[in-house]
């Protein structure tokens, strides 16, 4: 299976880097990992409603050039379902089994997602409730995916 991940942004963080590099090398030998990174929109202090829509907008028109007709979307949205990591696996499982050879995973900038991207997904999720910073969750999402293909395959991993 080809996994891509849209994303908003570059990161910064050295650490982050690392992190997501090692994730991204454990996955090799189970999927194909691809990267779709985008611009960022500069959000000025004290930004209106109207000008963080505006800004979700053109970040999520330059997501949606990335992602092709015939894949399968998933979107981080803290609105979507919520999902245990063999929630996850069996997720990936059933995309597999019912012929899906590519699944784009969308982490929208620090404003989050605009519609159009929310409406072009085939599934919403959600990590938590809570609220992570979206460089951070490029390494989250890769180890969630690592963690799902280990139960996959019946191999061990933490609970």
């Amino acid at each position: 299976m080809k996994i891509t991940v849209a994303c908003v942004g570059k990161i910064k963080e050295k650490y982050l880097r690392d992190g997501i590099q090692e994730y991204a090398k454990r996955l090799g030998r189970y999927c194909r990992l691809e990267w779709y990174e985008t611009a960022d929109e500069k959000t000025p202090d004290g930004a209106s409603a109207a000008e963080e829509e505006k800004i979700r907008d053109t970040e999520g028109l330059r997501l949606l050039r990335g992602i092709p007709d015939s894949s399968y979307v998933i979107a981080l949205a803290i609105q979507g379902k919520m999902l245990d990591s063999p929630g996850l696996a069996a997720r990936i499982a059933d995309l597999g089994n019912r012929g899906v050879s590519h699944v784009v995973f969308v982490i929208g900038g620090s404003l989050g997602l605009s519609e159009a991207v929310l409406r072009r997904a085939d599934f919403l999720w959600s990590f938590s409730e809570l609220t992570f910073p979206h460089q951070l969750m490029r390494m989250m999402l890769l180890e969630q995916i690592y963690r799902g293909y280990r139960i996959l395959h019946g191999e061990p991993y933490h609970k």
